[in-house]
């Protein structure tokens, strides 16, 4: 008899905007050897794309909308309580462009990953392809974390690079980081799914073993 296979990990998406690293992930999650299965899609924003994208793709949807709460504490516990529902290995935060509060983050410590474009520590917050050309700066990139308290200075799993030219402009420059974030999250997320990364008490564990500068994705 043969013996049942151990269920995959179960992976709740979380997304404000039109979704595209989600759909990175979908279609990712879609290969036969993808380790870890998207459950859940949840959403602060009612009329965002990414949960036209989840329903395409059969992914269970739900919406927290934050216009709907007095404070930051009562949103968060009414969409901690969503999250809960579907007990996830993994909560993914896919452009979800909401600061979480202290509570949340510790509830689920270790279990949340978070992109961000910009080379962290350089430019956390908004406007970053922005801010990397008025620094005058001749690489950018995306950066992928563990989230903490710290906003956008969780330690750094791994990040890309993309070259800045003497032509770029925020939204050329956002296209080219785009196109790393969608390679690089399915990437990160299969490691977390087969146990190749963990949080430790403020650094990365890759393979069991401290990892002393984030993983690079080669350039090609």
């Amino acid at each position: 008899m043969k013996a049942d296979q151990t269920p995959l990990p179960k992976i709740l998406v979380l997304a404000s905007g039109s979704g595209t690293n989600l759909q990175a992930l979908i279609d990712a999650s879609r290969g036969r050897d993808f380790p870890g299965q998207i459950i859940a899609v949840g959403c602060n924003q009612p009329g965002a794309f990414a949960l036209e994208r989840a329903a395409q793709a059969n992914i269970e949807t739900f919406v927290v909308n934050h216009k709907n709460f007095e404070s930051r504490d009562e949103f968060d516990a009414s969409l901690m309580a969503e999250i809960l529902r579907y007990n996830p290995d993994l909560i993914v935060l896919a452009g979800f462009m909401r600061i979480l509060t202290t509570d949340f983050v510790r509830a689920f410590r270790g279990k949340m990953l978070n992109i961000h474009p910009s080379l962290l520590p350089k430019y956390t917050g908004l406007n970053t392809h922005r801010r990397a050309l008025e620094a005058g700066d001749t690489v950018h990139g995306v950066s992928i974390h563990f989230v903490t308290e710290e906003l956008d200075g969780g330690p750094v799993i791994a990040q890309a690079e993309v070259a800045i030219v003497s032509d770029d402009t925020p939204e050329s420059l956002a296209e080219k980081v785009q196109a790393k974030e969608h390679i690089l999250y399915p990437i990160v997320v299969r490691w977390f799914c087969e146990g190749r990364i963990q949080l430790g008490s403020d650094y990365v564990l890759f393979d069991g073993e401290p990892l002393n500068a984030p993983m690079r994705l080669p350039d090609n």
